[in-house]
């Protein structure tokens, strides 16, 4: 049996805007992902920091269990 996070669906991914640093694009840019290329000048428009699937997943703290999770949330977060 291969163990596959209850979280990794592709159909849970979620979409959000930055601004291209060069040109002022809005570029859109999805949770599973880094950095993209801005479509209009070809910058590479990066998110200030790696995401965790903590951070989007609705299934990290059964994943991760109660504890570990409240300590990336950083406290006692709900």
């Amino acid at each position: 049996m291969i163990f596959k996070c209850p979280g990794q669906d592709d159909r849970k991914v979620q979409a959000e805007t930055l601004k291209c640093a060069k040109c002022g694009y809005k570029v859109e840019i999805f949770s599973d992902e880094i950095k993209v290329k801005c479509p209009k000048c070809k910058e590479l428009v990066c998110k200030e920091r790696l995401p965790s699937c903590v951070d989007w997943c609705k299934a990290a703290r059964e994943c991760i269990g109660e504890e570990r999770w409240r300590q990336l949330k950083g406290g006692n977060n709900g």
